[in-house]
């Protein structure tokens, strides 16, 4: 059975590796497993890692020649396959199983996948289990999360009271990266301080990480969440936020959309927009979620929005911008676009 992320810290520690281990879920959290996995192979002796990009062109016969291949050093190996959606296809699930039914000495897979749920569940993801390590990583739930964000304070060595853990949790509204960063900025502030952090000093210290923006509303759309969005715009309607220049950052995403579903070569594309990995994965997720006729369409009705915004076109800007977000979030009602 898949370990439990409760259970991943003591499998780490062990004085050897598996023969394979696959890291999905909540990227964040799969980023530092993985990181925390390198870091351990390192200290056991692995000194050559070789990194697998899995995209639309992959050819699976590199994984069997990477586990093949000679070290130059006479050393361990890490072969390190990034899967960003969770899904190999029929080959790779064909390689990933031949590579768990015979491991090479001396060579550690590490798969990586920041999309998972059940459905991805399949007879290769049952084969890596069996043969090796599983841990899937997802997001605390509502009512999880106070407990999360206590936990990863005092992995780092700092205590909070209940109060104070979950007054963080209400700040960061369900944002992991925000709650890593707020507990990241909580040791330095309270660098040699090894006082319990009560409700009032984590009022004093922490940002209103909640607080609304159009970054955060871009965000939350191109990532499929459609409620949070709806609620952020609602918020920045609230605090009198102007609908025209909040357009201007809504327009360059979109631009910045279509110009990657254009693009023969995504990764390669996103370099050239200088692109942080993390957004990277962002935009990939929302080109998944539907194909370039759709940001096309979004691009088309954002402008529109801009003249509505300016009295250059009829129409109520506000509801038409709430339609447009949902369809960026969920492209199953872009019908709200006609």
């Amino acid at each position: 059975m898949p370990l439990a992320p409760a259970q991943w810290q003591k499998a780490l520690a062990a004085d050897s590796l598996a023969p394979v281990y696959l890291l999905a879920g909540e990227e964040l959290l799969v980023l530092e497993a993985a990181d925390a996995l390198r870091a351990q192979a390192k200290r056991l002796g692995y000194a050559e890692r070789e990194v697998l990009e899995v995209g639309q062109h992959f050819d699976w016969d590199d994984l069997a020649r990477a586990a093949a291949g000679m070290s130059l050093f006479a050393t361990r190996r890490l072969l390190d396959l990034r899967l960003p959606t969770g899904r190999p296809g029929v080959d790779g699930a064909k390689a990933i199983g031949e590579f768990c039914a015979d491991p090479p000495p001396d060579v550690t897979l590490l798969i990586t996948a920041m999309e998972w749920s059940s459905k991805h569940d399949g007879a290769w993801s049952k084969k890596l289990d069996a043969a090796g390590t599983m841990v899937v990583f997802n997001a605390p739930r509502p009512n999880e999360w106070a407990a999360w964000i206590g936990a990863r304070l005092a992995s780092r060595g700092l205590a909070a009271t209940p109060d104070a853990a979950a007054l963080l949790a209400e700040r960061v509204e369900g944002n992991l990266l925000a709650a890593a960063q707020e507990v990241d900025k909580l040791v330095v502030l309270r660098a040699g301080d090894s006082s319990r952090i009560d409700a009032d000093a984590m009022e004093s210290l922490v940002a209103d990480s909640a607080r609304y923006d159009v970054f955060k509303l871009t965000d939350a759309a191109l990532a499929g969440e459609g409620a949070r969005a709806l609620r952020i715009l609602a918020g920045l309607r609230a605090e009198g936020d102007e609908l025209i220049a909040m357009m201007g950052w809504l327009v360059n995403q979109l631009q910045l959309a279509l110009r990657l579903a254009n693009a023969p070569d995504l990764a390669a594309q996103a370099r050239a927009e200088r692109l942080w990995p993390a957004r990277e994965q962002l935009f990939r997720k929302a080109l998944r979620r539907a194909p370039r006729e759709h940001w096309l369409a979004c691009l088309t009705r954002a402008s529109r929005i801009d003249r509505i915004a300016k009295g250059r076109e009829q129409g109520e800007a506000w509801r038409e911008a709430e339609r447009l977000i949902a369809a960026m979030a969920e492209p199953r009602v872009a019908r709200a676009l006609a």
